[in-house]
């Protein structure tokens, strides 16, 4: 059976002839418009919906989404609801008269203040101490040290520690008589430094700073040596070309370079400072004392020891709109950069 060249060419033809048809007469529907719109066009805006990802994934995202806008952010409005009313949790709240009374109480109320005051150092120092330590430990561990799998482990190992377990191990650290620190203090002759480091309230709040610390410094470090591994060597070398020591080319060239780290351990950090209540509960309980009181503590403190649910309501949302200021810029910034 021999090939007609002439066979295959008169195929072609064809089909080209008959697409061409389909073509026109395509068009010629999207030529008759009913109602504003073709058929084909409001066809083809369905089809494209219908077919679209958002629409695809319908059964996996909106499950969790109608849970997370009851449970969590229905949660925080009907707190906020809570916080206008004057209600003692001993029967159903009234929400006839909504004011701000519980807020413009907050100033004058000097355990607040003091709450208040409180959870903002601990928000500022322990950030700022555990950057910096993280920074320190990140550019000492980049100098391809031996045994850096081992030093990286040990020191982001306390993280993974909670709070209430470091709670503990902090409060044996602590002790005045049988405390670790007291005890290698009084070894070396420097008893004149021992102290009731959480009993005295001068210490309290540096006490937890410090512990706090410890255990999320590691955290920091992570983050910057990833950051530094990323730099080029190229940096590296073109400062040192130019006569740069050590201490000014990490100032003034890779530092600068580190400011996505920074931003972005900086916001963990303090989210985990503001949610420090289970390491100052587990510590001193309830009533820590107005140098160490935090606004969770006594968010937990007014509602359910005191029974005054609208007090505590209006601190929690302080506290929320604490943790919005601190998201929130970081979640812009993320937008505007295109990550999000």
């Amino acid at each position: 059976m021999g090939f007609d060249i002439r066979r295959l060419f008169d195929r072609i033809r064809r089909k080209w002839s008959d697409d061409a048809s389909a073509d026109v007469n395509r068009s010629d529907e999207r030529n008759v418009r009913t109602d504003g719109g073709t058929t084909a066009e409001r066809g083809g805006r369905f089809s494209r919906l219908r077919h679209s990802d958002a629409v695809q994934a319908l059964p996996f995202w909106l499950p969790p989404a109608l849970l997370m806008g009851l449970f969590v952010y229905g949660a925080v409005g009907w707190n906020l609801l809570i916080s206008l009313t004057d209600w003692s949790g001993l029967a159903q709240p009234e929400y006839t008269d909504l004011t701000f009374e519980m807020y413009a109480q907050m100033p004058g109320d000097a355990s607040f203040v003091a709450a208040f005051r409180n959870t903002v150092v601990l928000l500022v120092a322990f950030t700022v101490v555990a950057l910096a330590i993280g920074l320190v430990l990140a550019i000492l561990v980049d100098q391809n040290i031996r045994f850096e799998n081992t030093v990286r482990t040990i020191y982001l190992l306390p993280m993974a520690l909670s709070f209430v377990v470091t709670a503990i191990f902090w409060s044996w650290m602590y002790n005045p008589s049988t405390g670790t620190i007291n005890v290698v203090l009084s070894g070396i002759g420097l008893d004149f430094l021992t102290m009731d480091w959480i009993g005295d309230p001068r210490t309290r709040l540096a006490a937890i700073i410090f512990a706090l610390t410890w255990q999320f410094s590691g955290y920091a470090m992570v983050v910057y040596l990833a950051a530094l591994r990323a730099i080029p060597d190229a940096h590296y070398e073109a400062a040192k070309v130019d006569g740069a020591s050590s201490i000014r080319m990490y100032w003034r060239v890779i530092v600068p370079q580190l400011s996505a780290a920074t931003t972005s351990a900086a916001v963990v950090l303090m989210v985990f400072a503001l949610k420090a209540f289970d390491f100052i509960y587990v510590m001193f309980g309830t009533n820590p004392g107005r140098s160490a009181d935090i606004l969770a503590v006594m968010m937990f403190r007014v509602a359910f020891s005191r029974t005054e649910w609208a007090y505590g309501a209006a601190i929690a949302t302080v506290l929320f709109l604490m943790a919005l200021a601190v998201v929130g810029p970081y979640l812009y910034m993320q937008y505007k950069r295109g990550d999000l």
